[in-house]
């Protein structure tokens, strides 16, 4: 299939255009470059389109798919206006590139909307928006609701993702990525105390695979996740015996109490069920694997 990939240096964007055209396809990269790494894409033989999705200047290529990855995706971001506006224009832009081309269209959504409200998070629960990047995707997705009867259309809430090609992000990357750089530099890794806020931490190579997924899966929005909570203090003793370490966590205060998500973990039967989805990498093998390769 022809396909573009939106973002598709950043983060989830490069691992997702790697594997496609990896498997024989035609993979078109739309990236500005604003905050990914061309380093991501190194070994991509396809064409990049340095453009900003919010902008998107008339697109003639017909194509079958698009993956929408790209968002200013800083739940921290200085400019909530822009955040806003950036995220819902460059997917209002994208809707109307895919009706044009009759594409698939599959797009990240986010787990930051469920904020603090009950675990395991379910799709249709009440969202507790605590950022300007929560309220961007949930903007998206009920766009989608209205726009899925007309088009197959398919929103991937993604929950807490780590992996390669995540190093660009800086302070954004996962906390996986950063607890396993300061215990290689031989530190204490600094945590929230007491280190009992739980993720449902997810392999970037389940993400990719949820997407492909999505192609023939059901339209509409779901949960991507593993299904289990784990806790700091257990990521931190995965990444020391992935490394074979033994430093203990330092505890310090939550400068974010209040807009801080203390436990996402995701209900991933709708995923199941629509999609066929369910994690292959159980995060103790992804983190060991992982944090290997972290330099």
């Amino acid at each position: 299939m022809k396909c573009i990939v939106t973002g598709g240096a950043g983060f989830i964007g490069s691992n997702l255009a790697l594997h496609l055209e990896n498997e024989g396809h035609e993979v078109i990269v739309i990236d500005n470059f604003s905050s990914a790494s061309r380093n991501n894409l190194k070994g991509f033989k396809g064409r990049i389109v340095e453009q900003d999705v919010s902008e998107l200047s008339e697109f003639n290529e017909k194509v079958e798919v698009i993956f929408h990855q790209a968002a200013i995706t800083d739940p921290r971001y200085p400019d909530d206006e822009e955040t806003i506006h950036q995220n819902v224009k460059g997917f209002k832009n994208i809707i109307k590139l895919a009706k044009k081309n009759n594409a698939r269209l599959i797009y990240a959504s986010s787990a930051s909307m469920y904020g603090n409200g009950p675990s395991p998070q379910k799709e249709n629960q009440e969202k507790d928006i605590l950022s300007a990047y929560a309220k961007s995707k949930l903007m998206m997705d009920e766009i989608t609701e209205r726009e899925m009867s007309a088009m197959h259309i398919v929103g991937l809430r993604y929950f807490n993702v780590f992996g390669p090609h995540e190093a660009h992000k800086g302070r954004p990357a996962s906390m996986i990525y950063h607890l396993a750089k300061q215990i290689k530099a031989g530190k204490n890794p600094k945590i929230f105390r007491m280190g009992e806020q739980r993720r449902d931490h997810i392999h970037v190579k389940d993400c990719v695979e949820a997407n492909i997924k999505a192609l023939s899966g059901r339209p509409g929005i779901y949960n991507i996740g593993t299904g289990v909570a784990t806790s700091f203090n257990q990521v931190v003793q995965y990444i020391n015996e992935g490394l074979g370490t033994n430093l203990e966590p330092e505890y310090i205060d939550n400068p974010y109490e209040g807009t801080y998500q203390n436990h996402t973990q995701a209900d991933i039967t709708k995923a199941k069920q629509g999609l066929d989805f369910s994690s292959q990498y159980p995060i103790k093998d992804a983190i060991a694997e992982y944090v290997k390769k972290i330099e």
